[in-house]
């Protein structure tokens, strides 16, 4: 069975309908991926992500998992889907924004990038061989490369730079993969990462060195670092002009609801971000009808239901005035009720943008209900 069956793409638009196999399951794309950093999804109990919220993959960080618990413990569990209960895929990121976010303790090289533990400021070295270890361990269905995150600002000769190593990273990532067998008894697939900052010509460089590797998918990094949002759309054109057709494409660490309506117009398959759980625990929430800022007075006394277009049971158990004074009384409840809905949404929005590529009726779909999901409530 191959790894990616691309079922449908919209007329209209490079939207495409596909499905992901994984020893864990099948995944349903376009996808959303809720972003488990240290283990689990923050706020959320495992029995909503599976049956309320119905993720169909999660994400798991390398870096903060290899700090704590560490590999060994997780080897000792049998990899994290038995260690935190998930039965579902996970895809982990190779850590390697985590580490260049460091950068006041951290040194790079050509050999890998040296930083000091946030925990306890122990020195460390990560390598793209060590990752692909760290990664082997942890036992993420699906494995990212180990790469140099390129800030959004960064000039032209910078980014070139940035972009060379990642290359000659990423052909010691495939080399160390390739020569190493899964530890569990399930497959694991590695995806390299397209950077090249803003840079059409870069992105394309990077884009047509990547296709040529022949993996089973492709991510797209360095965008939503900085760069105007146009800039992350045309370069999202650019790298899916050249990706193959037959292979998944996944936008890393995007974003809003109308930012993931224009990915996926534009041939993007998965996404991931932690906006639906931070806003969320900052009273913040997005529906069909707008973005909800949840603090604000004017839900003091309103007793309506949270969402009642939402599909969550959290959207119509609570009130936006009882979930308003959760927020502002600092509970706990309030965090989680909010976190809830917001992944919620998002699930919906994906599976209803799946809904109408395969109807034929995406275009016209995204560009109604995108001023609606922009607009404040």
């Amino acid at each position: 069975m191959a790894f990616f069956d691309l079922i449908h793409t919209d007329t209209h638009s490079c939207a495409r309908a596909g499905v992901v196999h994984t020893d864990h399951g099948d995944i349903l794309t376009p996808i959303f991926m809720p972003v488990g950093t240290v283990g689990t999804v923050k706020g959320v109990q495992r029995h909503d992500l599976e049956e309320d919220i119905n993720a169909q993959i999660i994400l798991g960080n390398t870096y903060h998992l290899y700090l704590r618990p560490g590999t060994h413990i997780l080897r000792q569990a049998g990899g994290l889907h038995r260690f935190e209960g998930w039965k579902r895929p996970i895809l982990t990121d190779s850590g390697g924004f985590q580490v260049f976010s460091l950068s006041d303790i951290r040194k790079m090289n050509e050999e890998g990038v040296q930083f000091s533990s946030h925990i306890d400021g122990r020195k460390l070295m990560f390598t793209p061989e060590s990752v692909m270890d760290i990664e082997r361990e942890i036992g993420a269905d699906i494995m990212m490369a180990f790469d140099e995150c390129c800030p959004g600002t960064a000039d032209y000769q910078y980014a070139k730079k940035s972009m060379e190593r990642t290359h000659r990273w990423l052909d010691r990532c495939i080399y160390r993969f390739d020569s190493t067998a899964d530890i569990y008894d399930y497959r694991q697939h590695l995806f390299p990462i397209v950077q090249g900052c803003v840079y059409k010509d870069l992105r394309q460089e990077a884009a047509k060195y990547l296709r040529d590797l022949d993996r089973d998918g492709y991510a797209i990094g360095g965008l939503a670092v900085g760069e105007p949002t146009e800039q992350m759309y045309e370069m999202i054109e650019v790298v899916n002009d050249i990706l193959p057709q037959n292979k998944p494409r996944y936008l890393m660490g995007v974003g809003t609801p109308w930012n993931i309506l224009e990915g996926i117009e534009r041939g993007v398959d998965m996404f991931d971000c932690v906006m639906p759980t931070r806003n969320g625990r900052n009273g913040m929430i997005f529906t069909q009808n707008g973005v909800m800022n949840l603090r604000n007075k004017k839900w003091e006394d309103d007793f309506t239901e949270l969402d009642p277009f939402g599909t969550s049971y959290v959207d119509h158990h609570y009130s936006r005035a009882y979930v308003r004074h959760l927020i502002h009384a600092q509970e706990m409840l309030g965090l989680e009720i909010l976190s809830i809905h917001n992944l919620a949404f998002y699930l919906w929005l994906v599976g209803e943008a799946r809904k109408h590529i395969l109807e034929g009726d995406f275009k016209a779909w995204k560009d109604d209900i995108t001023p609606r999901l922009m607009q404040r409530m």
